[in-house]
């Protein structure tokens, strides 16, 4: 860090922040994290020449530098959460929790042999028609499999046109 050049006191970075739209506000989040990454692996690498003095500063300006970053982190937040919007960081957590959900993780899902069972029942005894007029998964899976599976057609050879 130069000499010469101060941070931006968090007050103005809190102004500043105000006029931005969403997206940016998420963008700037990510970058800042990103720097914080930064920083904490060149700490990681100066920690081994510690007993070097100018090593010593450079890892102690490293963590300023980071509790600022950190609390513009906070800012960021607030201002997000204050227009009544979702954190990144909360909305990454319900995202794997809810993709982990649709996935299967939660039930306990598992393929063997590309037949897909849910807690030791097979998905076609479990197949039930959608109320939306649409095929559920396991109703287009069971479709597919039949129209494999079916033998007729099979000795025609080639394809025609």
């Amino acid at each position: 860090m130069s000499a010469t050049a101060t941070p931006i006191p968090p007050s103005q970075f809190a102004l500043a922040i105000k006029d931005l739209p969403l997206p940016n506000l998420h963008f700037k989040a990510a970058e800042i994290r990103n720097q914080i990454a930064h920083l904490a692996s060149s700490n990681a690498q100066l920690a081994e020449f510690a007993d070097d003095v100018d090593c010593k500063e450079a890892i102690a300006e490293n963590e300023v530098v980071m509790g600022r970053m950190v609390e513009r982190l906070d800012l960021l937040k607030a201002e997000v959460e204050g227009r009544g919007n979702l954190w990144i960081e909360d909305g990454e957590e319900k995202e794997k929790e809810e993709k982990s959900v649709l996935n299967g993780a939660a039930t306990g899902e598992a393929t063997s042999n590309g037949d897909i069972a849910t807690n030791g029942v097979s998905s076609q005894a479990q197949a039930q028609p959608a109320q939306s007029g649409r095929l559920t998964d396991e109703e287009l899976r069971a479709m597919l499999r039949a129209r494999m599976e079916d033998p007729a057609g099979e000795d025609e050879a080639g394809v025609f046109l």
